[in-house]
């Protein structure tokens, strides 16, 4: 160890590192390799820093193979619902968690048992845009204040690239004294959880490893390789993984873009953009696999963003991708907007109009609500004097109500609203009978569908006044 630190220090902000005291901590056997010992990927023990919707399903997985996991995160709160046999996520469940070995803990000492730290912190971005390495930083710090020679830092969390040499390497070797590439190595092994979404889990989506050394890279593969199923793809350098990462969601955001704005124009010429759809993906290379509707969660709207901000301080500015964001971003307002119309049409009057919003959360089947544009659309209707309150059986109606400052139903009850906003396609929501939702709300009900999920005859049949995208 470094003689210039000491172990589980406990000073400091608490955002960037846990108190040490043994709150939170289980017995862990130390390290016994000397430097230059390198465990196998068999036996290799592992820590995980962060122990969110990426952090948690990884740790789970590595703990089947037998080896030794420690799950860190300085939320003393979380760590201790997960040693109650709790999932904080929502998203594992409780019994993966219960019937594991890994050890929960949220002190920071605890690290330095590790051969390999796997770091996957957030990546948000801040109000202007900008990226926010913030976690990522304190995460450096942390690790580097607890690392042992011959520990191997891997970074998960989505970043520009450049952002694994020029921010977390730093860190680490700010407090632990020592140098990259001498007393540590460092790999990237980009995230790519898709949470609530059957079949990519982390065994079933191939995972990129990128490292400046062969050897590294080899024995991070051989780590990731013990638990994907799906292969693990060898980057030649981090940047090349960091760039992979961005691009990927990149990508998607842009196809989004395409049919959202394919859905605008569709508005005008009073054409249906499902049938239009439909009838382009008759064609053998027409990509059929995109629709219009609202892009949230942590990945596809912040992502665009970190690759746009390292361009641009290359002297690049990326106009393609930051048109896709700036298109994705104005659909909350194009769904009240087709809202209130829909609302005039029935002969409504807005500031006496109530709505019911029926999925709150950012994506289907999933209770996360911290990055759902859903938020944006109630803002929106809240800008024409439109009540609204909000049903979504994932989501904590706690936080709902406090994210939303919405009215928040524990259970589907339509009555007396004048319109119904669907907009997340929960699977509950799937078998709707529309016929006992719309007796239920006033005359000439509105069913507003962001997802397309409705057939519109059987709407209208019900007695909607109905508008999708």
């Amino acid at each position: 160890m470094n003689p210039n630190r000491t172990s589980d220090r406990g000073d400091g902000d608490q955002t960037a590192r846990a108190p040490a005291d043994s709150a939170g901590g289980v017995a862990v056997p130390a390290r016994e390799q000397s430097v230059g010992d390198e465990p196998s990927p068999e036996t290799a023990t592992v820590c995980i820093v962060g122990l969110g919707y990426v952090g948690l399903p990884l740790a789970l997985a590595l703990d089947e193979t037998g080896r030794t996991v420690v799950g860190f995160d300085i939320d003393r709160e979380k760590v201790g619902a997960l040693e109650a046999g709790a999932d904080p996520t929502g998203d594992v469940g409780e019994a993966a968690v219960a019937e594991s070995d890994v050890r929960f803990t949220a002190e920071a000492g605890r690290i330095e048992r590790a051969d390999v730290v796997i770091v996957t912190v957030p990546t948000p971005i801040d109000d202007d845009e900008t990226p926010n390495l913030a976690f990522v930083e304190a995460a450096g710090e942390t690790v580097g204040e607890h690392l042992a020679p011959d520990t191997t830092v891997v970074l998960e969390s989505t970043v520009y690239p450049g952002a694994t040499r020029d921010v977390l390497v730093p860190a680490i070797e700010e407090t632990s004294g020592y140098s990259a590439g001498e007393e540590f190595a460092v790999g990237y092994s980009p995230e790519r959880a898709s949470p609530g979404e059957e079949g990519r889990g982390v065994e079933d989506v191939v995972k990129i490893v990128g490292a400046d050394d062969d050897e590294v890279r080899e024995r991070l593969a051989a780590l990731y390789e013990s638990v994907v199923d799906a292969g693990v793809y060898r980057a030649p350098d981090i940047e090349t993984a960091e760039m992979a990462k961005v691009i990927e969601n990149v990508q998607r955001d842009l196809n989004i873009a395409l049919v959202n704005e394919l859905s605008l124009v569709c508005e005008t010429l009073d054409l249906s953009t499902d049938e239009v759809l439909a009838a382009a993906g008759s064609k053998w290379n027409f990509h059929d696999e995109y629709a219009p509707g609202l892009v949230g969660g942590h990945c596809i709207p912040v992502d665009p963003h970190y690759l746009a901000h390292r361009s641009e301080r290359n002297g690049f500015s990326p106009s393609l991708i930051l048109q896709a964001r700036e298109i994705n971003e104005s659909v909350p307002g194009h769904v009240a907007d087709l809202t209130v119309k829909a609302l005039n049409e029935a002969g409504k009057v807005l500031r006496d109009s109530d709505v019911l919003v029926l999925g709150l959360a950012y994506k289907p089947n999933v209770g996360d609500i911290r990055t759902s544009e859903v938020d944006a659309v109630v803002d929106e209707l809240d800008e024409y004097g439109i009540e609204t309150a909000g049903f979504d059986p994932h989501a904590d109606e706690e936080a709902v109500r406090e994210t939303f400052d919405v009215d928040v139903q524990s259970s589907l009850d339509p009555s007396g609203f004048d319109g119904v906003v669907l907009a997340t396609a929960h699977d509950e929501f799937a078998d709707l009978d529309l016929h006992r939702v719309a007796d239920a709300m006033a005359d000439d009900p509105v069913l507003m569908d962001v997802p397309g999920a409705v057939d519109e005859p059987a709407a209208a049949d019900a007695g909607f006044v109905y508008r999708q995208l």
